[in-house]
C-alpha cells in the first residue's frame, strides 16, 4: 500500500521493496502475515516500512513509542536512528521526553499549545525547569 502512487512504475517499487527490506527485515518474514497477526511494535515497523516505499526526505511520527511494550519499542527506537542515520529528517511529536529527546537533535517543548522552551536537544533536556516540570528532576539525578 505504501507504494501505491508508484503501481505505474513497477521497477521503482521492486527496487524501493528491497530496500525497505534491508532496512526492515520484518517486511521480508512477515510478508505472508495479516497485519492484524503482528505484535503492536511489528506493526510499527510495518508502518515505518509503507512510508518508507514512498523514499520520503521528511518523516512525520506521532507517538511512535505509545501502547508498546520494552522489547516492541527497543526495536522501533532502533528503526527511527535507522532513519535518522540514513540521513531521513524526523519530526516527532513524543509523550516519553526522555526517549524523544535523547533520540533528537532540537527539541521544543510545548505546554498549552505555547513553545514552552527549544533548542538542542541535550540542552533541553537538561534545563533545570524541564526537567523538574516534566522529568521529576534534573537528568543528572534519574
Amino acid at each position: 500500500m505504501g507504494a501505491y502512487i508508484l503501481r505505474r512504475k513497477p521497477a521503482l517499487v521492486r527496487r524501493r521493496y528491497r530496500e525497505v527490506e534491508g532496512l526492515i527485515p520484518l517486511v521480508r518474514e512477515r510478508a505472508g502475515d495479516k497485519a492484524g497477526n503482528l505484535s503492536g511494535g511489528q506493526r510499527r515497523a510495518v508502518e515505518f516500512a509503507r512510508s518508507l516505499m514512498l523514499d520520503p526526505l521528511l518523516v512525520l511520527l506521532d507517538e511512535p513509542s505509545l501502547g508498546l511494550d520494552r522489547k516492541s519499542l527497543k526495536q522501533v527506537w532502533d528503526l527511527i536512528a535507522q532513519m535518522r542515520d540514513r540521513g531521513r529528517t524526523i519530526l516527532l511529536v513524543e509523550q516519553n521526553v526522555r526517549l524523544g529527546l535523547g533520540a533528537a537533535d532540537y527539541g521544543v517543548v510545548l505546554e498549552g499549545g505555547r513553545v514552552r522552551l527549544s533548542g538542542a536537544a541535550r540542552e533541553v533536556l537538561e534545563h533545570p525547569e524541564i526537567a523538574d516540570l516534566y522529568l521529576g528532576g534534573t537528568v543528572r539525578d534519574a
